[in-house]
């Protein structure tokens, strides 16, 4: 460790880190574009520029290594007019159209600029121009007038990717970042370039004039899209008379899981949380009121005492398998967890994405639940009644010979309703709190509960509902019954925010 003084303030950090790490580790702002904690330095925006006592000229924080005793100024009448005429040349040829960018609010340059209060152009000639709206390929598209060249998205794709689709063509104040001809930005994390440019040069063609971000609320949860279970960021907003809407996912730092990056495809499966909302409790196909719906799923348990299955989703949370585990032993329910589309080997790759396309599946063997097609077939020969929870693949154990009753407990129905019993929707995915253990053994906690608009029960409240008891929050699971287990020894809920790890 090292001992510098920054602004007059004495800090203790890393000797031979860089400068810039540091200062924004102790939460001192220091202006940036090019520097990124995954990508590292290039040195190409200058604006990170500071004194440093004993050195001719201001240097910059992204590539200065901390020494014993190093003297810094941050602020200053020198380092500021140097700053100010960075900024200036930054903002020549920037059309400043912040009223319709959709990065306005979240702007970098934005920012900087309003601190600085360049408000006039000094400019006497043309702004130098470029393309707009230029369509790069993976839903992003470009406006190289806005572009600072801090060649993020550049690095990200040779170095991250290593695809390599990005580069800076031609010189001088011409210079744009562009694809090689004849080429398309097309690998399947190209979204993140819309992440990491700090002004609103990339934008996603998803998300492109959607809403402004300063009316968005946004929640923490866990992406479901494969077992990675990346975190995420969910923005939501309602509009008067309009539903609750989710408008994208973004990634949320997690050194032990993903990182500061998200697959594209998880990215954009938020569409289904919207698409999750439109349909009504059912009755053999016909609307029925959601209370009513609840008392006929009682009623199907008590009837078919002893001879009913339940075929759990892998997308439940932990403790929600743990309550329905707890609701089959008092009702005598078979319990089964087997889903042949589970894995998808043409999704996965090297980086993020797996193969395993569960949120949660590595629970079931961590909790004794059979996921064998074999167990499942036994118990189909047994049951009067299947309930699928978390899924709705009737077609499948119908397929399997299956044809008694059955019943729906999901948030997305995918089958003719008039060929079961009962479906009784569910809070999906960001409606309801939950845990889920993801493939390397990692238990993340996901507390985005968005409000239901057709006021969908989650899972809990619905199992509690039949138990009779008040457990219906993912703390008092953890702390009535999740300590039984084992595997789970020495986690509290407190601890999954430190997202603890456990041995698969």
């Amino acid at each position: 460790m090292a001992h510098i003084t920054v602004d007059g303030r004495v800090l203790e950090v890393k000797e031979g880190a860089l400068l810039i790490e540091e200062l924004l580790a102790h939460n001192i702002n220091i202006p940036h574009f090019c520097y990124h904690p995954a990508l590292g330095k290039d040195g190409n925006c200058r604006m990170c520029m500071v004194e440093i006592e004993g050195q001719k000229r201001p240097q910059i924080a992204c590539d200065t290594p901390i020494k014993e005793g190093m003297i810094i100024r941050t602020k200053g009448a020198n380092i500021d007019r140097v700053k100010r005429s960075i900024l200036e040349l930054e903002l020549i040829n920037h059309p400043i159209d912040c009223p319709i960018c959709d990065q306005a609010g979240e702007c970098s340059l934005q920012n900087y600029y309003m601190d600085v209060g360049l408000y006039e152009s000094r400019l006497s000639t043309p702004k130098t121009r470029g393309e707009k709206h230029v369509d790069l390929g993976a839903n992003v598209v470009l406006d190289q007038e806005r572009c600072v060249l801090c060649t993020r998205c550049v690095r990200f794709t040779k170095n991250i990717t290593k695809t390599s689709e990005l580069g800076v063509l031609s010189r001088a104040d011409h210079s744009v970042i562009t694809t090689f001809p004849g080429s398309k930005l097309s690998n399947p994390y190209a979204m993140n370039v819309v992440d990491l440019c700090p002004v609103g040069a990339l934008t996603s063609k998803d998300f492109r004039f959607q809403k402004r971000v300063w009316f968005l609320n946004t929640k923490e949860a866990i992406c479901n899209h494969c077992a990675r279970g990346c975190s995420i960021f969910v923005d939501h907003h309602k509009e008067k008379y309009k539903r609750e809407m989710i408008y994208r996912y973004r990634p949320r730092l997690n050194d032990k899981v993903n990182g500061y990056f998200i697959c594209d495809a998880g990215r954009l499966s938020y569409h289904i949380e919207n698409e999750n909302q439109e349909f009504h409790a059912l009755i053999r196909g016909k609307v029925s009121e959601y209370e009513y719906a609840e008392g006929k799923l009682l009623r199907l348990l008590k009837r078919h005492l002893g001879k009913t299955l339940f075929l759990l989703g892998s997308n439940l949370s932990l403790e929600e398998m743990v309550r329905v585990q707890k609701l089959a032993k008092l009702y005598e329910i078979m319990l089964n967890a087997y889903e042949p589309e589970r894995f998808d080997v043409s999704f996965g790759d090297d980086f993020l994405k797996c193969n395993d396309r569960s949120a949660n599946g590595r629970s079931f063997p961590l909790l004794g639940i059979d996921e064998s097609k074999e167990g499942l077939e036994q118990a189909l020969q047994m049951a009067e009644l299947v309930v699928l929870i978390g899924r709705s693949d009737a077609k499948m154990i119908k397929e399997m010979g299956y044809a008694k009753n059955i019943a729906i407990l999901c948030s997305q129905c995918e089958v003719s309703c008039k060929e079961v019993e009962l479906v009784l929707p569910m809070a999906s995915h960001t409606r309801r709190e939950g845990s889920f253990i993801n493939i390397d053994g990692y238990i993340q906690y996901s507390s985005c509960v968005i409000k239901s608009e057709n006021a969908h029960k989650t899972l809990l409240a619905i199992v509690a509902q039949i138990l009779g008891d008040t457990v219906t929050t993912c703390q008092a699971v953890w702390e009535a019954e999740l300590f039984f287990y084992e595997v789970l020894k020495g986690i509290s809920f407190a601890s999954l925010k430190d997202t603890p790890k456990i041995t698969l």
